[in-house]
């Protein structure tokens, strides 16, 4: 009798951990932000531990696919923490479509996040591209400057879920393999590219936030009450083009780097020329 207490004390206090374990799941006690990170990575840099504790390896695309750039590490990047400007200065862009594979095992609900920072371009439609996610284009037409400004961060997320062997993402289905495919598509407006990236388990309210921005809070509260206003009437006013409502004319602007200085250039031949021309004429009259 005392042989078959033992075991059956031993496999009582195993159900009772069990059950407290799933209440304090049920109550929060789930697993934390970084242990729901199963990938990321600082695209163009090196390894990083944000401020939320999620671990961002180097990126491995490095003398690979495309090229890595720095050029943001001299520019400070508005809604991000000091400690994390890092992922939005660095990036890595293509002159032709390129991306990551993402290995997944488990099925459930996902996010992705992508994270942009424009620091090159001064306007908008100067580098617009898409999203694809195995296939799927999730993001259209991305226009950083247009979405937010210059030099400030900007993230993109992408719920989706795996059961079954199918991935759903966007009301849209079609078959997985245990591999995720992030793409991005080049396309007629320079070249696509990303800071950086990460895929989590969970749905959107996990995500971590930016901080507010406030020309973009204030832009979507003058587009509440306008859309109050019209109340359905054709005010007959010149129509807003689509997306320049949500532009933030926000950072240091810098120039057109498209446009160069030539002045420089030209002096030294002016300079020739005045002095050619009248020696020309002097030795004519004689």
């Amino acid at each position: 009798m005392q042989r078959l207490t033992a075991p059956l004390v031993a496999g009582l206090l195993a159900t009772v951990l069990s059950l407290l374990s799933r209440q304090c799941w049920a109550d929060g006690g789930g697993p934390s932000l970084t242990e729901r990170v199963i990938w990321a990575v600082n695209a163009g840099g090196d390894a990083h531990i944000d401020v939320h504790g999620i671990q961002f390896k180097k990126d491995p695309l490095e003398g690979k696919v495309g090229k890595a750039s720095d050029y943001g590490v001299r520019i400070p990047i508005l809604r991000s923490s000091p400690e994390d400007q890092i992922l939005y200065q660095t990036e890595r862009y293509s002159e032709d479509t390129f991306g990551y594979d993402v290995p997944i095992r488990d099925e459930g609900d996902y996010i992705l996040v992508l994270k942009f920072a424009e620091v090159y371009f001064a306007q908008s439609q100067q580098k617009v591209f898409d999203v694809r996610l195995n296939g799927h284009v999730v993001v259209k037409d991305l226009d950083i400057f247009d979405r937010v400004g210059h030099s400030t961060a900007h993230d993109e997320t992408v719920p989706f879920s795996i059961r079954r062997g199918k991935l759903s993402v966007q009301g849209e289905v079609s078959t997985f393999n245990g591999k995720l495919t992030v793409e991005f598509v080049k396309g007629y407006y320079d070249n696509p590219k990303v800071c950086a990236l990460y895929v989590m388990k969970g749905t959107l309210e996990d995500v971590p936030k930016l901080q507010p921005h406030p020309g973009l809070e204030k832009h979507e509260e003058e587009e509440e009450e306008e859309e109050d206003n019209e109340g359905g009437e054709d005010s007959g006013k010149k129509k807003v083009p689509p997306g320049s409502k949500y532009r933030v004319q926000s950072g240091p602007r810098t120039p057109n780097p498209y446009a160069a200085d030539n002045s420089s250039l030209m002096f030294p031949i002016l300079v020739s020329f005045g002095v050619f021309i009248p020696t020309l004429f002097c030795l004519c009259r004689l």
